[in-house]
Formats: C-alpha cells, structure tokens, sequence
C-alpha cells in the first residue's frame, strides 16, 4: 500500500459526489485523479477511453497481461485496445482493486437477486448515462475495473463478491498517460456485499500537472 504526498488544497478540482450516481471527467496527460472512498466499502465502477480516439478504451485483458496480475494496485498500468499505457497508479492505500466481477446491470440482477430486482437502477444505466454525454452508447461498455471492490478467486476457480476491505477515506490515485475522459458509476448496487449494502458517496480530486 503507498500513500500519495498530495495535498487536495493544491487541486484543480475537489468534489463529493453522491451514492448511485455517474459521473464523467476529461483528464489531461500529466493530470492525477484520486478516487476516495469516503466511508468505506463503496465500490466505484470505472471506465476510461480516449479523449481524442473514444475507439481506443480500457481493455481489460491487455491490463492483466502487461501486469500478469488480476488486480490493481499502485504500479498497475492501465492499458488500452490498442495496447497503450492510459494511466498508472501512482498511490493505493487499500492494496488490490478488482478487474473482473464487472457491471451490475438490470438483467444480472435480475438472474441473481429474482425479478423483482430487475428495475433496480444499476451500474450499467450509470454508464450508458455518462457515455452519453460523450457521444457513446451501449455498444461501447466494455469490461470495467471496480475500485475499492472485493473479488477474491476461491481454490475452485470461482469469483466471490464478498465484504469490501477499504475503510473510510481509503483511496486509489492515477496520473493519465494520455487525454482521457473517465466515466464512473458510483455503483448503487444493495443485494450483495460490494457497497456493505449500502452505497455511500465518494470523492475526487484531480491534480493539474
């Protein structure tokens, strides 16, 4: 785990963005984000693509190769479709963050949680909020990282999302390799342990660079 010497007085933006809600952010090359989870075991469904190419965006299997490692933590590289570094952590103070438990949407909660669930807003609604202010559409959301998530693999191969380990005011920072817009589902999820079933609000600071 490594903390950041970054002082959020200096920052360029400083905001608390509330529980279930998207939101969206043009990041240029140089800048730094820090996403906080302000009261603990709040997962927080990320996206990014590039501010000039919205073609090229997170890909998850090339981040997990250029790491051989499933999770995220400070060192990580966050790769593109076409193979280029769009961020790096640069400060974690939880430890790993998950790549692949993805998005809750309408029709998974629906299989896991009953039919009743299946209206319940979700993180892919958030998304396909926030991409459309940037021209993009369902079409677009690939597999996400969850920060602040909990996916441990069992001995059997098997994903569990289980009770989150970050605390109040952990937090996960990254400095843009290129000109991206990040997007965000401030995940609204409460059927299952990711959010302590009880999402929370967040916080993000952006340093210039």
């Amino acid at each position: 785990m490594t903390p950041s010497p970054r002082d959020p007085s200096t920052a360029r933006l400083d905001v608390v963005h509330p529980a279930r809600l998207p939101w969206s952010h043009a990041l240029k090359a140089g800048e730094t984000l820090r996403i906080v989870d302000l009261e603990g075991c709040q997962a927080v469904d990320t996206l990014f693509v590039n501010a000039h190419d919205t073609l090229e965006r997170y890909d998850l299997q090339q981040t997990i190769q250029a790491q051989r490692n499933i999770f995220i933590t400070t060192g990580t590289k966050i790769m593109s479709s076409d193979g280029n570094v769009m961020l790096t952590v640069v400060a974690d103070t939880v430890g790993n963050h998950d790549t692949l438990g993805g998005a809750c949407s309408g029709e998974a909660n629906s299989v896991r949680f009953g039919h009743d669930r299946r209206h319940l807003h979700s993180c892919r609604d958030n998304f396909l909020h926030a991409f459309a202010h940037h021209g993009l559409g369902k079409e677009d959301i690939v597999g996400n990282i969850n920060f602040f998530m909990n996916v441990p693999v069992e001995a059997n191969g098997h994903l569990a999302i289980v009770d989150g380990v970050s605390g109040p005011g952990a937090y996960v920072e990254l400095t843009a390799e290129m000109d991206v817009i990040v997007l965000i589902s401030n995940c609204p999820q409460i059927n299952n342990p990711c959010n302590g079933f009880n999402p929370t609000p967040i916080r993000l600071i952006v340093w210039a660079n």
